[in-house]
């Protein structure tokens, strides 16, 4: 817990306390430390455990099971591309392949400068408008390899003014 700022501290343990006489916090408890800090690393997974008496290894079981929760800080651009049936059919495999080419990360990973992280999504709920890429957000349908560059260029504009 040394690594751990004090305000850090006192603000995990009040997350912990919203949700001290619900039946099963931990979702909630994780949901709102990856809000408020954009990620959940191992010595905030130990805290947790302190404060809930729920084991640090099934806290560390849910955090890298669900996609939506890091042990890693994210990068300021979260880039998402959906690998499921639909949108690998329609050749999502290259798309993901392009940003990773233009990024030099893979997914999982984020670039040395902080701006973009890759992440390879299981079905993301836009099927009709496959490949699909979310950004912060934001759903680019009928995503190509040929668009790909343009995309990155505008996020990076974006941070620029």
């Amino acid at each position: 817990m040394a690594h751990l700022q004090e305000a850090a501290v006192k603000q995990i343990n009040e997350i912990c306390d919203r949700y001290v006489n619900e039946e099963t916090p931990l979702m909630m408890i994780l949901s709102d430390i990856q809000k408020e800090y954009g990620y959940i690393p191992l010595e905030v997974q130990e805290l947790v455990s302190e404060r809930t008496g729920i084991s640090v290894a099934e806290i560390y079981g849910v955090v890298t099971f669900y996609s939506f929760f890091s042990l890693k800080p994210k990068g300021k651009n979260v880039v998402g591309c959906c690998l499921g049936t639909a949108c690998y059919v329609k050749g999502a495999q290259n798309v993901i392949d392009k940003f990773s080419e233009i990024l030099g990360i893979k997914p999982g990973e984020t670039s040395e400068d902080g701006l973009f992280t890759l992440d390879a999504l299981r079905c993301i709920g836009a099927c009709g408008i496959a490949p699909a890429v979310q950004i912060n957000g934001t759903v680019y349908p009928k995503m190509s390899v040929d668009k790909v560059a343009a995309l990155i260029e505008q996020y990076k504009n974006e941070g620029e003014h």
